[in-house]
């Protein structure tokens, strides 16, 4: 594991196999300025999960006028304030391109709540201005003085998903845009249509803080195994005990679905 996100030792201590199938690269983008509500979870579960699945994770933090790291397997990014998203834009559209070739070439990518609404077309604030995104994701969100918040369950590509959504954001799919999941409780992207998040090729963008990849182990291991392939060529799963995780998952969804 590299540099600036450092696997716990204790988590590091519970892979019980060696790290001997090959290095896997993940970027993080701005975990100082966007990197709340608990979203940092999801980079310490993806690498993690690497470690314990028998790879080397090796994870990039992005700050704003870092180099590029030269290896990319999986991008993650998460919620912001208003000044966050502020103090991030002028670095986004100097790796736009980068992030759109990356996207198109089928690299992973989870983005939450405030970098989702920054993949899509544009924002538009409560006074109205428009805020142009990377255009990955076709959706476009408006803010709102409500916000949308409590626990979501969620049928996705990738199996049921539960989380937390909190977000002010109203966000609508361009025609033919796919959502990430159809909500089974909770508001999803704008509390009208039954759709939660978008996903493009390997882009997933969503509203789901929490963060939602602990809760979700298949879901993470579903990134990684595309991430994993990019990186090796292959992917060779340990036996991973996700007990807890799974019981956890399957009392809350009794607990919201009855």
């Amino acid at each position: 594991m590299s540099s600036d996100q450092q696997l716990p030792g204790d988590v590091a201590a519970l892979a019980e196999v060696p790290a001997d199938k090959g290095e896997v690269h993940l970027v993080h983008l701005y975990p100082r300025e966007m990197s709340i509500y608990g979203d940092l979870g999801n980079t310490r579960c993806l690498a993690a999960r690497l470690r314990w699945h028998g790879y080397s994770p090796v994870v990039h933090d992005h700050h704003p006028g870092s180099p590029w790291p030269d290896q990319v397997h999986l991008v993650l990014g998460g919620g912001g304030q208003d000044s966050g998203q502020a103090r991030v834009q002028e670095d986004l559209a100097r790796i736009a391109d980068r992030l759109r070739e990356l996207a198109a070439d089928g690299v992973p990518m989870l983005m939450i709540c405030g970098m989702y609404q920054l993949f899509g077309e544009a924002f538009v604030t409560v006074e109205g201005a428009r805020l142009p995104g990377l255009g990955i994701l076709d959706v476009t969100t408006r803010g709102n003085e409500k916000r949308m918040i409590g626990p979501v369950v969620l049928d996705t590509d990738f199996g049921p998903v539960v989380g937390y959504e909190n977000h002010s954001g109203s966000t609508v799919l361009g025609e033919g845009q796919q959502p990430f999941g159809r909500v089974r409780q909770g508001h999803g992207n704008n509390g009208s249509d039954g759709t939660e998040g978008a996903r493009t090729h390997n882009v997933v963008g969503s509203y789901l803080h929490g963060p939602v990849l602990p809760a979700n182990p298949w879901l993470a291991d579903g990134l990684l195994e595309i991430a994993a392939r990019r990186a090796t060529g292959t992917w060779a799963p340990a036996d991973v005990d996700d007990t807890v995780a799974r019981e956890a998952h399957e009392r809350q969804v009794r607990r919201l679905l009855g």
